[in-house]
């Protein structure tokens, strides 16, 4: 009996093992058929695929990526009020530089007086700052050209200076001391020229190192929209708001550093821009500063063309000012033109003019000279004008002859 239930015991106990190996087996199977799957999705193929359509399949996936702004990479949008506008308006900060001070050549007391003043100055934070170092290459470039031009003008006034103490010397006219106060001044002068010449030629042999740094110091005071809470505001009340806040809290962290005798001052929004533009171009700033790309017209890579109707209109605009202009020539022309006819005809008709207001001068005053002497004269003057008409007439008359000959002919 007790083999018998050992070998029950030993058959159950094979059923069971080859049941777990089996069900093992399963499991292994089901993994990897699962994880196959995965790769195939990856892959963009399927079991009914060939490769060449996984391939096409992946290429045209490729093809459909949207090529992003480089503005969404950027952590602003733009810098306005002296402001840095975060993305749709949700950040606004504002930058407070200060002026470093040489720690390590200070006295005991004096660097006591400096970190109880700093304490004071975290103690007083009661908004979120961040301290950002930026280290510069010195670029001497502007400074040298800024010598060389105060240079010239120095170099200028003493050559004027030495012409005027020649012609002092050569008049004769000048005391001694007269012209010992002159020769004075005249040396002064050259002294100040060649100390602006040794200026610039220590300055340009320091800017052969490209190893002069200059670190500068800023801390970032930052605002968001979202500690105003619920608010109906629109988006112009809510820059006014940031600035108003951010300008009273960039006065709060200039005066508590003022007590560790550092100085600082709030940036304007060109001097936001430079710091921007070293930020993120470090290599180029060192070749080709903000100043430089400014007027070699960079920034106007990104602006749009003018409005096509813009420039039409302003086109029809000198069009109809030309047009107008050239009118008004031809109408001063043409009024001249008529007074010069006028003025030609009355010349014409000059001798019967005379001859009509004589004959109405003597109907006027034939009471006082008689009514025969009236009617002689009267006929005397238009003897006269007959006698014009048999040689040929006035000049009028022998156009309009002309004219009615050539109608006739």
């Amino acid at each position: 009996m007790p083999n018998q239930q050992i070998n029950n015991y030993a058959t159950i106990l094979g059923i069971i093992i080859v049941v777990i190996v089996i069900l093992l087996f399963a499991l292994v199977v089901v993994y990897f058929m699962s994880r196959n799957k995965k790769e195939k999705k990856q892959n963009g193929t399927s079991d009914f695929s060939s490769p060449e359509e996984a391939k096409a399949k992946a290429t045209s996936k490729a093809k459909t990526f949207a090529v992003e702004s480089v503005i969404d990479f950027m952590e602003f949008e733009k810098v306005e009020d002296n402001m840095i506008v975060g993305k749709n308006g949700m950040k606004y900060l504002m930058v407070v530089e200060c002026q470093g001070i040489n720690y390590d050549l200070m006295s005991e007391i004096e660097k006591n007086s400096v970190e109880a003043g700093f304490i004071q100055f975290l103690n007083t934070i009661r908004h979120p700052v961040q301290i950002y170092v930026q280290t510069r290459t010195i670029n001497l470039e502007s400074s040298i050209s800024t010598y060389r031009e105060r240079v010239k003008q120095i170099e200028a006034d003493y050559q004027k200076q030495e012409q005027r103490y020649k012609e002092m010397r050569s008049s004769g006219n000048y005391t001694r001391e007269q012209l010992e106060r002159a020769y004075y001044e005249l040396t002064k002068q050259k002294n100040l020229t060649e100390y602006g010449k040794d200026i610039i030629y220590s300055t340009e042999r320091m800017s052969l190192n490209k190893n002069v740094l200059n670190q500068k110091y800023y801390v970032v005071v930052p605002y968001y929209p979202d500690e105003l809470g619920q608010n109906d505001f629109d988006k112009e009340e809510i820059q006014n708001l940031a600035f108003s806040e951010l300008y009273t809290r960039c006065q709060s962290v200039i005066r508590t550093l003022s007590g560790c005798e550092v100085n600082g001052k709030i940036l304007t929004s060109e001097e936001l821009i430079e710091l921007l533009y070293v930020a993120y171009n470090r290599d180029e700033q060192e070749v080709y500063g903000l100043d430089k790309a400014l007027r070699a017209g960079y920034d106007e890579l990104y602006s749009t063309a003018p409005d096509v109707l813009d420039k039409k209109m302003r086109t029809l605009d000198r069009k109809i000012e030309e047009e107008a202009f050239n009118k008004a020539n031809e109408k001063v022309r043409e009024a001249q033109s008529a007074k010069e006819k006028a003025l030609q005809k009355k010349e014409n008709n000059m001798d019967n003019l005379i001859d009509n207001l004589a004959k109405l001068i003597i109907e006027q005053n034939s009471q006082g000279i008689g009514y025969d002497v009236a009617q002689d004269a009267i006929k005397s003057i238009d003897e006269d004008k007959a006698n014009r008409a048999k040689q040929g007439g006035t000049e009028e008359n022998v156009k309009t002859k002309t004219k009615r000959k050539t109608k006739s002919a």
